[in-house]
């Protein structure tokens, strides 16, 4: 584990019409995380947005 897991758990996660995901961001709250979800989900592309934690191992975990 890092540093960067602890203080920042939370991500925002991108999903293209290709199925393919990629890591937007890291954040210190989920709160944080889910504003810069909601703000570019916005936009109306065609792309998901949405927050996971960062199990302690690294991971992600769906919540």
């Amino acid at each position: 584990m890092n540093d960067s897991t602890i203080t920042l758990p939370w991500l925002v996660v991108r999903q293209d019409d290709n199925g393919n995901r990629y890591r937007v961001g890291r954040y210190a709250t989920r709160a944080e995380a889910q504003k810069i979800a909601d703000s570019l989900d916005s936009r109306g592309h065609k792309q998901l947005y949405w927050v996971e934690r960062i199990a302690q191992n690294g991971d992600s975990a769906d919540n």
